[in-house]
């Protein structure tokens, strides 16, 4: 059963569950409209913005930019062999994508693996699809007319954190945030968001990398 809420309902929720003095229920993500799609333990609205309450810290947003509480998915991820250099999933379309836009392949796969865990059918309640997990207006951006289509999905994808990295003049990690979280955050905090999904996200990915560097 979906527990999403239009968001005048969320706040009604909100305003109702201060009144009474109880605690609210555990919700399991706020959804942006950036995109962005933040694990909270509670929330609460007050002059036309919202404090999200998360493991470790607190952030306010506006309240227009809140849309809705949604459950944790969890996708399944594709079933495939131990992966080795000639074997792993898609290596031929993320070499490809990599070498058109100039993205690091690892980077690109790394992505992919938080994104989807390879599963090219994957779609999140915000609707983010495909391996890349592009949102439509995303999709749209680049063109791609199958977003389920592993090679457009990945191309896209690759394409879009080009941009990211060249709109951060380079810096891996706000080019991550941003990709998870939506650039306008990204401004909005003039840095990484202060919100533990993002700040998780960008330090596995960079940690991976670092790690397989160390390797080469």
């Amino acid at each position: 059963m979906s527990l999403k809420m239009p968001r005048t309902r969320v706040l009604i929720l909100i305003a109702v569950c201060a009144a009474l003095g109880a605690p609210m229920a555990h919700a399991d993500y706020a959804v942006l409209k950036s995109g962005a799609r933040i694990h909270i333990t509670g929330y609460e609205e007050s002059n036309g913005q919202v404090k999200l309450n998360f493991d470790g810290g607190s952030a306010e947003i506006p309240a227009g930019d809140l849309v809705s509480i949604e459950p944790e998915e969890q996708f399944q991820a594709v079933a495939v062999t131990a992966p080795t250099p000639s074997t792993e999933p898609y290596a031929d379309l993320i070499h490809a994508a990599a070498t058109k836009h100039g993205v690091d392949e690892n980077l690109i796969r790394k992505v992919i693996a938080e994104e989807s865990n390879f599963n090219p059918l994957a779609v999140s309640p915000k609707r983010a699809q495909g391996l890349m997990q592009l949102l439509p207006e995303t999709a749209a951006r680049y063109s791609v007319a199958n977003v389920f289509d592993p090679a457009q999905n990945i191309e896209a994808g690759a394409h879009y954190l080009k941009d990211l990295l060249t709109r951060y003049s380079g810096d891996l990690r706000l080019a991550l945030a941003a990709y998870n979280a939506g650039p306008e955050v990204v401004d909005r905090y003039a840095g990484i968001p202060p919100f533990p999904e993002t700040q998780r996200y960008v330090s596995r990915i960079t940690a991976s990398l670092a790690q397989e560097n160390a390797k080469n």
